[in-house]
């Protein structure tokens, strides 16, 4: 089997404590593997659950915004990169399945690093778990309980050694579904 070769990480933007982690998770990486570091932020939060009902906007507000929430995420993350130039910033304005799979049709990433908010937290309307588990290239999950907790889909779990991953902190998404059971019941 053909494992593809890693030259670029790719994070989206998510405000919270495990949004933090996920950063610093894939600064890191980046830093140690040598590997570029593009940082996606979605015009609409991917995190949400529910879309608010879309408001009309004149095109010089909605270029205001577009601007405000650019402004808000370089200078969220400038302070955090330190001295790593390797980095890239994008506005996304689709939504996160097609933005994201056009941005690794391009070799923006070949391996996503996400937050995890919580358990059953959603992304792109689907519980995070399963846009992960589904999603074509390697996908980290960082979260939710400490920045040490990674979650990997398949495509991660065969990457996990020649990334360098601490096996100690990885645990494949098919765990989560045995997790989530055992706290329900």
């Amino acid at each position: 089997m053909t494992i593809p070769v890693i030259q670029s990480v790719g994070f989206c933007v998510n405000y919270s404590s495990q949004g933090d982690w996920a950063f610093e998770f894939a600064l890191d990486l980046a830093r140690r593997k040598g590997l570029q570091l593009n940082v996606f932020h979605f015009l609409s939060d991917p995190y949400e659950e529910y879309e608010a009902a879309p408001s009309e906007l004149s095109e010089e507000e909605r270029t205001q915004r577009t601007v405000a929430m650019e402004r808000k995420m370089r200078l969220y993350y400038d302070d955090r990169l330190g001295e790593y130039l390797d980095v890239g910033f994008r506005l996304c304005e689709d939504n996160e399945w097609v933005e994201l799979h056009r941005c690794l049709t391009k070799q923006e990433f070949q391996l996503l690093v996400l937050a995890y908010p919580r358990t059953g937290a959603t992304f792109g309307k689907k519980a995070l778990e399963q846009f992960a588990d589904g999603f074509v290239c390697p996908v980290i999950l960082v979260g939710p309980d400490s920045p040490h907790q990674l979650r990997l889909n398949s495509p991660a779990q065969m990457q996990a050694y020649r990334l360098g991953l601490d096996q100690a902190q990885c645990a494949p998404l098919a765990s989560l579904d045995k997790e989530h059971m055992a706290q329900t019941s």
